[in-house]
């Protein structure tokens, strides 16, 4: 009798043994799957991450070509600070030379009336 009450408790630990063995091979399956899928993940951001970097270097490239070029136009620039001195001045002269126009001008239209008011009050035939 003590091997038949032996038996069923065997097969009902057999059976617990391989629901048991079942159960951790699911989830052993479920946690390498759930870390490939983030090994996955953290490939791709690698990648994404590499082409950022590699873009901004090429910004960076960028922002020192314009610097360069900036520094031209800055002494490019300093060179033209006399002709705009001289620019200024012109237009100081003419500004000037206008008023002494604007100046004969009056006179001369003064001369020419007082020219014509002689010619009236004495004609010459």
């Amino acid at each position: 009798m003590a091997g038949k009450e032996e038996e069923p408790k065997t097969e009902a630990g057999d059976e617990l043994a391989e629901s048991l063995n079942d159960l951790f091979t699911s989830v052993s399956a479920m946690v390498k799957s759930e870390l490939q899928g983030t090994n996955k993940r953290l490939e791709l951001l690698e990648k994404m991450n590499l082409r950022v970097a590699e873009e901004y270097k090429g910004f960076g490239d960028v922002a020192a070509g314009l610097r360069v070029f900036v520094e031209q136009l800055k002494k490019k620039s300093g060179s033209f600070d006399e002709y705009v001195q001289q620019i200024d001045s012109i237009e100081q002269q003419v500004t000037q030379f206008e008023a002494v126009i604007s100046m004969l001008d009056k006179y001369v239209a003064v001369l020419e009336s007082k020219m014509q008011s002689l010619y009236q009050h004495h004609p010459t035939s």
